[in-house]
């Protein structure tokens, strides 16, 4: 039996079909069809908007998806959730859903909204947040176009923001965040209680986890004489411990580590002169912890 995984069409579909690339997972769009194609024979993949992914894993249509745990928290469904993935449409963070007003507004907190218009996609979240404050306010549906909506047509709205410039060309400020969120692996309770289904969805989550893992590392080898070995090790940081190899010259001994790679300018200059050599920085694709 096939595994069937959903792919979140939108603003999260070219971050999230790069990720399965980088995991070794290649998925293959036709702008025409909501239907994917996979180097996994053993995989199905359907494109299906994130707002609605919860629902066809619930429902068991799908047995996987990608979606954002806003709109996890949003459907109010039981799902598996198998892993989080850091990662948005054009950062490797989370997003935010935040209240914002009008700048100009005399709104500094959300007390000062009591009985006023709150309009946003993520309706039922921003309902539990007014009552988790105890401000009795009005929350309306957005279709979209959120941005534009105060002061005319709301008070303030509740909208979800990687960056914050589309607020701010919109002349809108930030007074509270309300939910911060990121993709998370969600599966079907039969599915993922299905010894061979949950296989399948560990293994995607075991190469996905580790695609996210390596991105912004290297990895770095090098040798060094023995005598100069604790020198070179105090400069390096490390997962846990740099890999330690004897070389079948006695007196030398082979390092591997994994480092962020912004360090990799300052750090290397350094293991030279710490008389390090044959020192190779190489790409990683995946980083399994």
């Amino acid at each position: 039996m096939k595994l069937r995984l959903g792919i979140p069409k939108g603003s999260l579909q070219e971050a999230t079909l790069s990720l399965f690339t980088r995991a070794g997972l290649r998925v293959y769009t036709n702008p025409r069809s909501y239907f994917a194609a996979t180097d996994d024979p053993e995989i199905d993949c359907l494109l299906i908007r994130a707002q609605e992914m919860a629902r066809y894993v619930e429902h068991g249509a799908l047995d996987a998806g990608l979606t954002g745990l806003d709109w996890v928290l949003e459907s109010g469904l039981e799902v598996v959730s198998v892993a989080d993935l850091i990662y948005a449409k054009q950062s490797m963070g989370k997003v935010k859903w935040v209240l914002a007003v009008p700048e100009d507004s005399n709104f500094q907190k959300p007390e000062d909204l009591e009985g006023r218009i709150v309009a946003t996609e993520l309706v039922t979240v921003t309902r539990n947040y007014f009552a988790s404050q105890k401000v009795p306010v009005r929350v309306e549906f957005s279709w979209g176009a959120t941005e534009v909506k105060p002061p005319l047509l709301a008070d303030a709205i509740v909208e979800v923001t990687e960056t914050g410039s589309s607020l701010r060309a919109n002349h809108l400020r930030i007074i509270e965040t309300v939910l911060e969120s990121n993709p998370q692996l969600v599966a079907n309770q039969k599915a993922w209680a299905d010894p061979e289904r949950h296989r399948r969805i560990e293994n995607l989550s075991v190469m996905l986890c580790g695609a996210m893992a390596a991105q912004g590392r290297v990895g770095l080898m090098l040798n060094v004489r023995k005598p100069h070995l604790a020198a070179v090790l105090g400069l390096l940081p490390a997962l846990k411990n740099p890999t330690v190899a004897p070389l079948a010259d006695g007196e030398w001994v082979a390092v591997n580590t994994v480092i962020e790679e912004q360090n990799a300018w300052a750090l290397i200059p350094k293991l030279k002169q710490a008389n390090a050599q044959g020192i190779v920085e190489y790409p990683l694709n995946k980083v399994v912890m």
